[in-house]
């Protein structure tokens, strides 16, 4: 089973956007997946969760994005960057599609 963890801090407005591309980009490949919505609110949180800021989605414990090793923990909205290296607040649905085919492998 696929576990995803769906990471959020409410001062984003994006994550409503990116909950819901989650949940299409499950439904077009029809994979079952236990997804935990999880509300960072503190700093320590953002640590203990490695989390880059607002929304990060983890498939099987690791990012979707592989350069969010590079950033560091903390409370704010997250920038990720398209296939065609345009900036976005969301994860693209292809990003999101990588990252669920690779842990269904």
């Amino acid at each position: 089973m696929i576990k995803i963890h769906f990471l959020w801090w409410e001062g984003c407005p994006s994550h409503p956007d990116a909950w819901a591309r989650l949940h299409d980009v499950l439904a077009k490949l029809d994979v079952k997946a236990e997804i935990e919505s999880i509300e960072v609110t503190t700093d320590e949180q953002a640590e203990t969760w490695h989390f880059p800021g607002s929304p990060t989605i983890q498939v099987n414990g690791a990012d979707i994005d592989p350069a969010a090793s590079d950033q560091s923990a903390r409370l704010t909205c997250r920038l990720y960057f398209k296939e065609d290296g345009r900036p976005s607040p969301l994860p693209s649905a292809a990003m999101i599609k990588r990252a669920i085919l690779q842990a269904a492998q």
